[in-house]
């Protein structure tokens, strides 16, 4: 018998934190540009606001707050999905603390498509590793599952929604939103067969 194709343990949990650390990077990365930010990102943006706190707190809040909402969906939460809530929104308020707001609009700019491609990176890094969705992203699954409606159309009307809500409270949307909305989904499919991992497959019973 040929032997089993076996992920090693460590390697998945390595490739899981470094992408949701660089998944932080990049959320802070636009939020520096001043250009716009991510849909689920204005909405937070609008909440840090008008609450008073930061960013990244308001962050682990609503990721705890959606993945509530998984309870009537029968979403079923994996360590990835825990340390998504944690760990992205405290590396996004490390990384803001240390990054100061660029004074040159180049610099801005430049920031807008290497936020978005370290956002894709980073994004098929921990959905490679298969241990659990980030929230927002089980949210969308278990609606399409429970509606019968279409990915594109549930996570369209999701963004629309939390991006409008983000706005009216003060969320930063601009081209950075319409752009990132734009190239995260086919920069992930590119990315994900290079990063995904290939989890142990069940023993063949001969009887």
């Amino acid at each position: 018998m040929p032997p089993l194709l076996t992920a090693r343990p460590a390697r998945r949990l390595v490739q899981l934190y470094a992408g949701l650390a660089l998944y932080g990077l990049s959320m802070a990365l636009l939020v520096r540009s001043g250009l716009g930010v991510m849909p689920w990102d204005v909405l937070h943006q609008g909440l840090a606001r008008q609450l008073g706190w930061s960013l990244g707190v308001v962050t682990i809040v609503v990721g705890a707050l959606v993945l509530l909402a998984w309870a009537p969906l029968r979403e079923r939460p994996g360590l990835g999905t825990v340390s998504n809530v944690v760990v992205i929104g405290l590396v996004l308020d490390a990384v803001l603390a240390v990054l100061p707001e660029p004074s040159s609009l180049a610099v801005r700019v430049a920031l807008v498509p290497a936020g978005i491609l370290l956002n894709a990176v980073a994004t098929a890094a921990y959905i490679g590793v298969h241990l659990g969705p980030g929230p927002r992203d089980g949210l969308m699954t278990g609606l399409v599952r429970r509606t019968g409606r279409s990915v594109r159309l549930v996570r369209t009307s999701i963004e629309v929604l939390v991006v409008g809500l983000g706005w009216l409270l003060g969320g930063t949307l601009g081209v950075a939103t319409v752009l990132y909305a734009l190239a995260i989904g086919p920069l992930v499919h590119a990315l994900l067969p290079r990063l995904s991992v290939d989890l142990p497959r069940a023993p063949v019973r001969v009887s």
